[in-house]
């Protein structure tokens, strides 16, 4: 390789300069230049240099402590971040919360493509994700506090619809990651998790006249890869650096998972089976909702639980997961490696799956809920001092017409006991999380009736639909008290169904559901529907009833 393209990551930090605008690529750990990272944070910390840098970045990385983006928390050393989601840089969001930095919070994939925009020399990126939401200008816009006055976001009507155009910048560095280089600067991933959105950083970058910085593994005089194997082309890279083994695990939990990057296939462990609890109870009723042969987005959090719980039923394979960050099929990982996806059918770019999300082509879409309010309003972005952002959540909710929230009823720790098909609360978390009016709306209830979205939210102990009135109580955990276990434990009075009906009792027996399939109700509870309908239809016909159901 060309030796003026190898340099060390100091070499590289000397080259950042104060008031550049930085782009880090990245999910959680994934893909996080973490070499490079740690040295422009240590040159911070011993010259001063480089400050009031200004950070863009779509997917969150760090791991809520001291790695990814938390290296960059430092007063002085940025001005302003833009960023997808907060909550695994907690650095970054204390001086955001504290009124430190000019802070913004834009959808997870907006940013993706805005990179791609602004590699194109587009003057802005057009889009209706964010329309009434806090993004949405005529609610805060995307703005974390009161030092972020300039306005990012726009709202224009085009041809009678409103869209919102989001302002784009010049960036000077990008901050990438890789497997392998060659002499050119050719960079190939082969023993990363995900490519994510680094073609689409590197080309807006590099035609702004920025400098392009790779991490990678190792290098090697020419790739024995096939071109179409080359993820970042030389063209577009102006340094590479070799890191440091422990800078550069393939994810922040795991150093190198084969699974991940398809050379092995992974047998799951049939002896692993997950406690029943809460999160399991939450797991098992989302995926008797879940449909046959569908296309399913896992949010973090709660939801990466139905994966786990799919496997458990025999059921992983009746329908096609993804995640955000561009995996397709397989199971997704959890914890500090979700992002990650074992026996993966495809891996695409980040920008491409939020093209394929923003379409409408998610049949369902499981999402975690943090509050919720008589409208059906969501935020799982903000919380008092707590910045969590939005990520991918505003580009899914508003593009899916078949939305799960799911989350326990209260929040804190609660206990629980579950034994002979019920349910029994032993005490309830401190928090409600149902309350007379959200903090923040990341998902808007009112607009999802008016685009007639189905929209429902499970707990452990009951389950709502969104209705154009409200939210409508549908089922109880079997054992529960409505007014002591449900009600007192809400801010407002909900709808209840006139058909109010026990949740499944094989959510809380601890041996597997055996589902017909997923999306498909136990036949002894589809009687018991169907026999409700027709007592109301056909209340003097018997005959007509029993031939019914039977």
């Amino acid at each position: 390789m060309s030796q003026c393209k190898i340099i060390t990551a100091e070499q590289a930090a000397d080259q950042i300069q104060s008031n550049d605008m930085i782009v880090t690529g990245g999910f959680i750990g994934i893909g996080f230049a973490e070499t490079l990272a740690k040295a422009i944070e240590k040159r911070f910390l011993e010259q001063g240099q480089p400050n009031n840098l200004s950070l863009l970045y779509a997917a969150g990385q760090g791991d809520a402590q001291t790695r990814g983006l938390n290296h960059f928390g430092h007063e002085g050393m940025i001005r302003r971040v833009i960023g997808g989601h907060w909550g695994l840089a907690p650095s970054l969001g204390k001086l955001a919360i504290d009124n430190k930095i000019e802070a913004y919070n834009l959808p997870q994939g907006v940013i993706c493509h805005m990179f791609r925009d602004i590699a194109a020399g587009k003057p802005g990126t057009l889009t209706c994700v964010g329309l009434n939401t806090f993004v949405d200008p005529r609610f805060e816009g995307g703005k974390i506090n009161v030092r972020s006055e300039e306005e990012l976001v726009q709202l224009l009507d085009i041809n009678g619809q409103e869209c919102l155009l989001y302002k784009h910048f010049p960036l000077n560095i990008a901050l990438l990651r890789g497997t392998t280089a060659d002499k050119s600067g050719n960079i190939s991933m082969e023993r990363e998790a995900l490519p994510l959105d680094s073609l689409a950083i590197a080309q807006a970058v590099k035609n702004s006249g920025g400098k392009v910085f790779v991490q990678v593994e190792q290098v090697t005089d020419q790739h024995l890869l096939t071109p179409d194997r080359i993820r970042i082309p030389g063209i577009l890279v102006d340094h590479v650096i070799i890191s440091e083994p422990e800078d550069h695990p393939q994810t922040f939990a795991e150093s190198f998972n084969p699974a991940y990057t398809g050379q092995i296939r992974a047998t799951p462990e049939q002896e692993s089976i997950t406690e029943l609890d809460a999160r399991k109870i939450i797991a098992r009723r989302a995926l008797m909702d879940l449909q046959k042969n569908s296309v399913v987005n896992l949010g973090i959090g709660m939801p990466e639980m139905i994966a786990a719980v799919a496997a458990e039923e025999g059921k992983i394979n009746d329908f096609t997961l993804t995640v955000e960050p561009g995996g397709i099929g397989g199971q997704p990982a959890s914890g500090l490696s979700f992002g990650a996806v074992s026996n993966a059918e495809a891996v695409v770019d980040q920008p491409a799956q939020f093209d394929f999300y923003d379409g409408g082509g998610l049949d369902q879409a499981f999402l975690g809920l943090a509050e919720t309010c008589p409208e059906g309003h969501v935020n799982v972005s903000k919380f008092g001092s707590k910045l969590a952002g939005a990520g991918g959540f505003i580009n899914i909710t508003q593009n899916t017409q078949d939305i799960y929230f799911l989350g326990t009823f209260t929040s804190g720790k609660q206990e629980i006991q579950i034994s002979d098909g019920k349910l029994t609360i032993i005490s309830n978390g401190k928090l409600k999380k149902f309350k007379k009016q959200v903090q923040q709306i990341t998902f808007n209830g009112e607009y999802a009736t008016q685009c007639r979205q189905k929209v429902t939210f499970i707990t452990e102990r009951a389950v709502f639909k969104l209705t154009a009135k409200g939210l409508l109580l549908t089922e109880i955990a079997p054992g529960l008290d409505l007014q002591k276990d449900i009600l007192d434990q809400m801010d407002f009075v909900p709808l209840i169904d006139d058909d109010l009906t026990p949740m499944d009792s094989r959510l809380f027996h601890n041996k597997p559901m055996r589902l017909e399939h997923p999306g498909s109700r136990s036949m002894q509870h589809m009687r018991a529907l169907m026999k409700k309908v027709l007592e109301k239809s056909a209340p003097n016909n018997p005959i007509l009833e029993t031939k019914a159901i039977s």
